[in-house]
């Protein structure tokens, strides 16, 4: 049941806060980036003049307008505040001693890892396994959050977690909905710390280690309510949309998460793997009846001044889909759900001024997602047959500037993450081709259809 934003519990506070152990405060980054993003979209329409001109000759002065916000100055914004934003971040990697812990007693706090299942018995057993591979320091109990499977899910969950020693049990909520089930499982909670793993995803050996360190940590005093772990495509070589879609989780989705975290404000904490507090979950009351639970639970927090980090070298391996049907449902449950989130919890409301502006920036979402399928796409095949009005050498600044930030994502996270955990990831130029300039056609035809199923109410289904 969704609650006002007044009566929210106040999971953090006002108070003045101590200066980053490294690198600047996140107001102060906020303020330079906000300046220098600015400064290149007042550039980009100075420069871009002569392109609105031949616009308004050829559809009229509103169009000559709406054209180059969607395809020039929205996604110049959106690059620009992003890039600037990871250029002022300190990329390091923070060191932890697993013996100590984070907490001054040495003792790493107990975690409850809930399991969300709906019949997944070709992939709960390697989910499990990999939980029983932990290095994690403290006590971990296992629950299978079991909605309602019909398969050999529980006869399989249960064999691998007796087989490995797993501190294991079941959680069975006839009701659908994966809210149901996760919600179900969190009332039997009895731990600090709640772990959300999807039972198609496989942690890498120190992942909790990692995850919890940052959940656990006081950035500037503030409290972290979650933690978003780090997601790579388990399956990135199957097959051309899985391997575009191993650049996207490496790149965009990694880089959009390191932006947002570097304001403390993560937007997503994925249900396929974060940590949560407990006591946090329950004083917003769990997960909501939404397609994008994790979503909404997110804002939820942040709402109620919990603010929410991301951990690059809390690694996981998740599944991607691998039939393009299955791929654009995925994305649309995504687009719908960040409808749903905003209705629930508009970013005018959030207390805190850089989670109200992060949180903001998804309504500009949309107008990408309209402007690459209505202008963008026909307007590059014009383009090749020799009629550039649409697109033109401006809008085409947006590629360099991504290959940009994109080589430098890909640097950093081989040399910092993979290097440090012995993954050895496959050089794809095909796939990354593939990425830059196919992969949003795909990705913004399913988020315009989840936007035409939330606006017209359509049944919701978790798959």
């Amino acid at each position: 049941m969704a609650v006002r934003i007044a009566e929210r519990p106040r999971l953090g506070g006002l108070v003045a806060r101590k200066r980053p152990l490294e690198g600047m405060r996140p107001a102060v980054r906020f303020a330079i980036v906000a300046v220098l993003t600015a400064a290149w979209v007042v550039f980009s329409v100075w420069a871009s003049t002569p392109w609105r001109s031949e616009l308004r000759e050829a559809v009229g002065p509103v169009m000559a307008w709406a054209i180059p916000i969607m395809l020039a100055y929205i996604p110049g914004l959106l690059i620009g505040f992003l890039t600037f934003t990871l250029l002022t971040v300190p990329y390091h990697v923070p060191g932890l001693d697993p013996a100590a812990g984070p907490w001054p007693d040495g003792k790493w706090p107990a975690v409850t890892v809930l399991v969300a299942a709906w019949n997944e018995e070709s992939g709960i057993e390697a989910t499990l396994e990999a939980v029983a591979a932990q290095t994690y320091g403290g006590p971990v109990e296992v629950i299978l959050a079991d909605n309602n499977s019909t398969d050999r899910t529980a006869e399989r969950a249960a064999e691998t977690a007796e087989r490995h020693g797993l501190d294991y049990r079941r959680v069975f909520e006839t009701e659908p909905g994966k809210h149901r089930a996760l919600n179900s499982a969190l009332a039997t909670v009895e731990t600090p710390l709640v772990v959300t793993v999807d039972a198609d995803t496989l942690l890498h050996r120190d992942a909790l280690t990692y995850l919890v360190a940052r959940v656990a940590s006081r950035p500037q005093d503030q409290h972290v309510s979650a933690c978003a772990g780090a997601l790579v495509v388990l399956n990135a070589s199957s097959n051309l949309l899985c391997r575009m879609q191993g650049w996207d989780f490496r790149l965009g989705i990694n880089g959009i998460k390191l932006m947002q975290g570097a304001y403390n404000s993560a937007l997503v904490a994925q249900g396929a793997f974060s940590a949560y507090w407990t006591d946090d979950l329950r004083a917003v009351g769990g997960w909501p009846d939404a397609i994008g639970e994790d979503i909404v639970l997110t804002w939820t927090l942040m709402a109620s001044r919990g603010i929410v980090q991301y951990e690059p070298l809390a690694l996981a391996f998740t599944v991607a889909p691998e039939e393009v049907g299955h791929f654009m449902r995925q994305r649309s449950r995504w687009a719908r759900g960040m409808f749903e989130t905003i209705r629930t919890v508009p970013p005018m409301r959030q207390p805190r001024v850089l989670a109200k502006f992060v949180a903001g920036m998804d309504y500009l979402v949309p107008f990408l997602d309209i402007g690459y399928v209505f202008f963008w796409i026909p307007g590059f095949v014009l383009f090749l047959f020799g009629y550039p009005l649409l697109v033109s050498w401006w809008s085409m600044l947006v590629i360099p500037m991504s290959l940009l930030i994109y080589g430098t994502l890909r640097r950093w996270q081989e040399r910092h993450v993979f290097r440090r955990f012995d993954v050895h990831p496959k050089r794809d130029i095909g796939g990354f081709l593939g990425y830059l300039f196919a992969y949003r056609a795909l990705t913004a035809s399913a988020s315009m259809r989840g936007y035409v199923q939330y606006l017209t109410g359509a049944a919701r289904h978790w798959r």
